[in-house]
């Protein structure tokens, strides 16, 4: 299944780090003839980092999707009863985002754009990145592993030398798994 005329959720968190490689995957995913739904994050929207100042991202991937960022939990808790979305792809997804995905925790628009979505029985693609992901976050990858319509980016070691329980999304494998979790299917293999 390809992603032309798909309504595709684009949530992104606080992983400042990897927000460039999220950006490039974004503009595939409308090259591929998708309609975007940009979401994110308190922190994703609100703060600037050494990576770059928050209103140049807000303003740059509103330009990239010609639609307003939802960035509040009232603003995304509708859409799973408007229907707005066919899938959605949290990334990048934080541990503390993932952590609250696997314990139901819905205080920030991303957990809710994601609570909100999956209602509907539809597929919802998480891509980590993550200094926790081999360390305390383990158990909740785990635990989305299992859960029904949560499907996973191929991720590796970030940099097992200096951060050796880090974990990050192979940016080559978004548009692939998003065409696998529309089929239901998760891509493999998981681990790079």
């Amino acid at each position: 299944m390809n992603l032309e005329g798909k309504k595709v959720g684009f949530v992104m968190t606080g992983s400042f780090c990897t927000f460039r490689k999220t950006i490039e995957q974004l503009k595939k995913i409308i090259a591929e003839k998708a309609e975007v739904l940009p979401i994110m994050s308190y922190n994703a929207y609100e703060m600037d980092t050494k990576f770059g100042k928050a209103q140049d991202f807000i303003d740059e991937i509103e330009s990239i999707t010609g639609n307003k960022i939802i960035h509040t939990i009232t603003d995304s808790e509708p859409i799973g009863p408007k229907h707005l979305t066919d899938i959605m792809i949290i990334i990048p997804a934080t541990g503390n985002t993932m952590s609250k995905l696997a314990n139901d925790i819905i205080d920030t628009p991303a957990t809710m754009a994601a609570k909100s979505h999956i209602r509907n029985d539809l597929p919802l693609v998480i891509a980590p990145s993550t200094n926790n992901g081999l360390g305390a976050n383990a158990i909740n990858i785990g635990t989305l592993l299992n859960r029904k319509n949560y499907f996973f980016v191929p991720f590796k070691q970030d940099n097992p030398i200096t951060k050796p329980r880090s974990l990050v999304f192979d940016s080559d494998y978004t548009i692939k798994t998003l065409e696998h979790a529309l089929d239901g299917e998760q891509i493999q293999p998981i681990l790079l």
